[in-house]
């Protein structure tokens, strides 16, 4: 998904304003080198990413997404849940 240059200057705005004064907190499945894929035409993703990284720890977690755990096994469930309802209308 990309968003338009305007989502990304606000998203500079609100992060250049909070520069060196509050702490923020920013989660994304895509690396900061992947930036120009969500705002693709935005001249200021460099300038973000560096407010960004400016003094910060960027935690990288590995491994499978717990909501794409839960899907898979919401998903699962109701597979079963479908199956074992139509093991019943077959047997009538």
């Amino acid at each position: 998904m990309s968003y338009s240059n305007r989502h990304a200057d606000l998203l500079f705005e609100l992060i250049s304003r909070r520069y060196q004064n509050k702490s923020t907190v920013v989660t994304t499945n895509k690396s900061f080198g992947q930036w120009h894929e969500v705002f693709p035409n935005a001249s200021c993703v460099v300038s973000l990413i560096d407010r960004l990284v400016h003094r910060c720890e960027v935690v990288a977690i590995e491994g499978e997404s717990y909501r794409l755990k839960e899907a898979k096994e919401r998903t699962a469930q109701k597979a079963a849940a479908r199956s074992t309802t139509a093991r019943k209308v077959s047997k009538k």
